[in-house]
């Protein structure tokens, strides 16, 4: 019984012997096969988009405020009282509409007087006339003397004098009695009016009956800096700038040109005033309001790529260019950025395929599968 358990130990350790040398030959066998095919690298799925070359406004946002051209302040010139009001409030004019009517009942009554002062002057100068030429025909005659004659032609002149006296007096009053009917100097839109039929007004008041500012065109004041003064200066002569101000938060714009440029830079900020003037023929633009002004220096023809796409390392800024299905590294210079563009001054031509995700799987030379940008991305 003893021999039968040796040869059964004998019989196991043959096994074990044959299944360890098996594994091992599997090992080798095994790396020697994995040392021969290594496995090819999977290609990183990237979003590209093309690189295009387009033309391309060079443009400058700022904060603007709109301004009226035109503001006028009514105020009476006389001394008397309302007795109409033309106009609801806010409403637009035209020029020449009547907007207010005063008292003019004294002015009236002085005006009277002064015509018959005016009329009785001109009664005297007839005497005085007359007299002259009664006392000529009498000194021919040796009738008079020459003193009368002398005094006749004088209270002629006299009466002359207080002719022109009387018709200035009289002018002076017309002219304020055309005070008392206030029309519209401007045509624009009208505040509310600060004094209603019935109270008394004065030329030293200092609150306006009114005030009208004109809508259409008017300006929009900004500013920009300095480094695009001799660019926007150029442009203007060509006739190559334009100004859009967009209301915030509504979307609407008004489009115009450039009615003047500050003579200064402010010292303390770098920044120029511009003026921008806008139609503004449907009253989109209110005076007052705050306005995003976007000012286009000019258009030209460059290569554009979306900012996202433009990495940055010690060397400078690049992007992953899709040659021959590998990403490879490509320097470029940014000259500006336009709506979620950059502009690329060297380094690519327009027409290449960016990638603008999947730039952190990336090296230079790497496989890449491209797909196309999701639309509106």
């Amino acid at each position: 019984m003893s021999g039968n358990f040796f040869r059964r130990i004998l019989l196991a350790g043959i096994v074990i012997a044959a299944v360890a040398l098996y594994a091992t030959r599997s090992m080798w066998t095994s790396g020697a096969t994995t040392a021969q095919t290594p496995p090819r690298p999977q290609a990183v799925s990237v979003e590209v988009a093309k690189a295009e070359k387009k033309p391309v406004p060079l443009d400058v946002d700022s904060i603007g405020a709109v301004t009226p051209i035109s503001s006028v302040a009514l105020k009476s010139r006389v001394e008397t009282t309302i007795v109409g009001v033309h106009f609801e409030d806010g409403a637009r004019v035209k020029a020449g509409d009547l907007l207010f009517t005063l008292d003019s009942r004294q002015i009236d009554a002085q005006i009277a007087q002064a015509e018959g002062n005016l009329a009785r002057s001109q009664s005297q100068l007839v005497a005085a006339e007359r007299d002259v030429r009664r006392f000529n025909e009498l000194i021919g005659k040796g009738a008079t003397t020459q003193v009368n004659v002398d005094n006749a032609k004088t209270a002629a002149d006299t009466a002359t004098a207080t002719i022109q006296a009387d018709q200035a007096i009289l002018d002076n009053l017309k002219v304020q009695k055309s005070y008392t009917k206030i029309t519209a100097p401007i045509t624009g839109r009208i505040s509310a009016a600060t004094v209603k039929v019935g109270n008394f007004v004065r030329p030293a008041d200092t609150s306006p009956l009114a005030t009208i500012n004109q809508m259409a065109p008017v300006y929009v004041t900004f500013a920009i800096p300095q480094r695009v003064l001799s660019d926007l200066r150029d442009a203007m002569k060509d006739g190559q700038s334009s100004v859009t101000a967009t209301i915030p938060g509504n979307g609407k714009s008004e489009t115009g040109k450039i009615a003047m440029v500050e003579n200064t830079v402010d010292a303390t900020t770098g920044m120029v005033t511009v003026r921008g003037i806008m139609a503004n023929d449907n009253e989109l633009l209110w005076p007052g309001i705050l306005v995003n002004t976007t000012l286009t220096v000019r258009t030209e023809n460059a290569v554009i790529v979306p900012s996202v796409g433009v990495q940055r390392s010690q060397t400078g800024n690049f992007v992953f260019v899709i040659r021959d299905g590998k990403a490879q590294v490509q320097p470029v210079t940014i000259g500006r950025t336009f709506r979620g563009f950059s502009v690329i001054d060297s380094g690519l031509e327009g027409g290449e395929d960016i990638v603008v995700d999947g730039q952190l799987l990336l090296s230079n030379g790497t496989p890449a599968a491209p797909r196309s940008r999701k639309a509106g991305a």
